[in-house]
């Protein structure tokens, strides 16, 4: 600025913007105002303070000098200031301790509303019992394949057959074959009847029934009801089955409706000799199996795993003295659902059904000797399938189909068990040889 000495930092005008005398002032000079800042006047930085403007000492007329302070050095940041009233970042006990004050509170207030509803339910005279109702576990969730499962399938298709007879009413089970109403039974259970008969359906209800038709020596008969809507059951084939399959027994055992019972295939072909005093004497390869059978169960359905009907109930051995009730000791015996199948199909179409024969008589025991068991023919028929086949009277049968014989009723039941028709192979002994043959079986009209 013109006119102005920075010697020393003092402006020398006088009044009214005369120029100072030449040379030094007279008298010390001034001192420096205790307002300055430390160093001005004194070859500090700068000559100038920030309180210049309120300096007595300054000539009022001088022009008025705008100091500009100098920004921080390059690279040098600015210290930090922190103020303590401003919110701070919580702290991980703070993060912790507000979900644990709020659950707790939630705990309490969920115990006072569950004791608030007990005591409401305890004043209307009902407790709670048990725990709250879980999603069932894989194994309740019945798959069809289960044992559940098949029971929940075959169960709406069996019945309790219900005959009404002089010494009162005889109870068995049986089952729909055709969505028209007919069901297979036991020939035992309908036998000495009077021909009123009802069944009663897996619902409980009821309806009359009428008999159809009946084979004594197969044990089959065939009764029908009227009514719409029913649900036959499916055929399996008992000519595929083997000893170890499982399988449910279903019926109405002792007059206990809808009883299923498991168990599993003992035995094939094991064939059977049964009938009352006085009766027909009754033939069939039968299926062994284990599940429970009782009185009751006669006539009701033996099924496979996939609930298809493989065999009718039809017997049981027991361990029981004369006039003793029998019951179960796990040795029931099923008349084969191929076999059953052709005589109901037999009686619905002509009223009776065809016996399967071969065409010889079989006399006595079966003969053991040296050369082996058997069965001997004790006659042979000129025109029968036996004869067809070139056998004999004397001659021994060994074996039909690969099944040994020992028994005069293991021919005749074997035999019964294939349709008319069939071709089967025969190994017999005629003196020391043995010789097979196949021999056609046939009907013999009754």
């Amino acid at each position: 600025m013109g006119g102005t000495d920075v010697t020393d930092g003092w402006d020398w005008r006088r009044p009214g913007g005369a120029p100072a005398p030449a040379g030094p002032p007279a008298g010390p000079p001034p001192a420096v105002p205790p307002t300055a800042p430390p160093g001005a006047g004194q070859g500090g930085t700068s000559p100038w303070w920030s309180d210049a403007l309120a300096d007595p000492w300054r000539d009022p007329y001088a022009p008025a000098a705008v100091v500009v302070p100098i920004g921080p050095a390059p690279g040098a940041g600015p210290e930090p200031v922190t103020d303590p009233d401003a919110p701070g970042r919580p702290a991980l006990r703070q993060l912790l301790l507000v979900p644990l004050v709020v659950a707790l509170l939630a705990g309490a207030l969920g115990g006072a509303l569950g004791y608030a509803f007990a005591v409401r339910g305890g004043a209307a005279g009902g407790v709670a019992l048990g725990a709250r109702p879980a999603e069932a576990p894989a194994l309740a969730q019945r798959r069809p394949e289960s044992l559940a499962g098949v029971a929940g399938k075959i169960l709406p298709s069996v019945v309790t057959v219900r005959v009404a007879s002089l010494g009162g009413t005889s109870e068995g089970s049986g089952f729909i074959v055709s969505a028209d109403g007919h069901v297979i039974t036991n020939d035992h259970v309908v036998a000495g009847g009077t021909g009123r008969a009802s069944v009663v359906f897996n619902d409980g209800s009821t309806a009359p029934a009428r008999l159809v038709g009946q084979d004594p020596e197969s044990d089959i008969a065939v009764i029908k009801v009227d009514r719409a809507g029913l649900r036959p059951v499916e055929f399996g084939d008992s000519d595929a089955l083997a000893v170890g399959d499982p399988v449910l027994a279903v019926g109405s055992p002792l007059s206990l409706a809808n009883t299923v019972t498991a168990g599993i295939v003992s035995a094939l072909d094991r064939t059977m000799q049964a009938g009352e005093p006085g009766g027909p004497v009754r033939y069939y390869a039968a299926i062994q199996t284990d599940a429970a059978v009782n009185h009751g169960n006669s006539g009701g359905p033996l099924v496979d795993s996939a609930g298809r009907v493989i065999g009718v109930n039809s017997t049981i051995k027991s361990l029981v003295g004369e006039g003793q009730e029998a019951g179960n000791i796990g040795l029931a015996f099923a008349i084969p659902i191929n076999q059953a199948k052709r005589i109901t199909q037999d009686i619905i179409g002509t009223g009776k059904a065809r016996r399967t024969v071969i065409g010889a008589q079989v006399g006595g025991a079966g003969t053991a000797t040296t050369a082996g068991a058997g069965v001997r023919l004790a006659a042979v028929e000129p025109a029968g399938p036996a004869a067809g086949a070139g056998l004999k009277a004397g001659d021994v049968i060994v074996k039909l189909n690969g099944r040994p014989m020992t028994e005069p009723t293991d021919l005749i039941a074997l035999v019964r068990k294939y349709a008319p028709g069939s071709v089967v192979t025969v190994e017999y002994r005629r003196g020391s040889a043995r010789q097979n043959a196949s021999v056609t079986l046939a009907a013999d009209a009754k």
